[in-house]
């Protein structure tokens, strides 16, 4: 019985490249498909601690749907590092003002909390309108 683990190597790893429409999307659902992506749990390389996966654009942000009151009651938190330094941002204003840090946000909690949970939302790009300056990469179109 051979119980080697395996370990995919740098060079093994091939990296795509997906678009994906955030339009009439529910938040929490795309956060948690676009997170197995980044993370690389839909490969059969996949290993928990090596950075698989695959690049993320997402288009379209500030058309994202969310479900029941959040639109009244979620709210955002932040600290500036100083006491008494906590500062709370309505989604709504969150929505006007800055759309493509909320589907931001929901994916980075829904990835590791460590340095490879860092490389790995390095490669989720956001953006709140259709266009986006990645079409040489030539994306392939992420249904979720």
């Amino acid at each position: 019985m051979n119980n080697i683990t395996y370990t995919p190597k740098a060079g093994d790893v091939e990296r795509l490249w997906f678009v994906v429409d955030a339009t009439d999307k529910v938040l929490g659902r795309l956060a948690s498909e676009i997170a197995q992506v980044l993370r690389g749990k839909r490969k059969p390389q996949y290993a928990p601690h090596a950075d698989v996966g695959d690049h993320v654009i997402v288009i379209n942000a500030e058309k994202i749907r969310i479900t029941g009151n959040k639109a009244e009651q979620k709210v955002y938190y932040r600290h500036t590092g100083y006491p008494g330094g906590l500062r709370t941002t309505p989604y709504s204003r969150m929505r006007e003002r800055h759309p493509d840090r909320i589907i931001r946000k929901a994916v980075q909690g829904m990835l590791p909390h460590t340095k490879l949970g860092r490389l790995q939302f390095k490669k989720l790009r956001v953006y709140a309108g259709d266009e986006h300056r990645h079409e040489a990469q030539n994306p392939q179109p992420l249904e979720l």
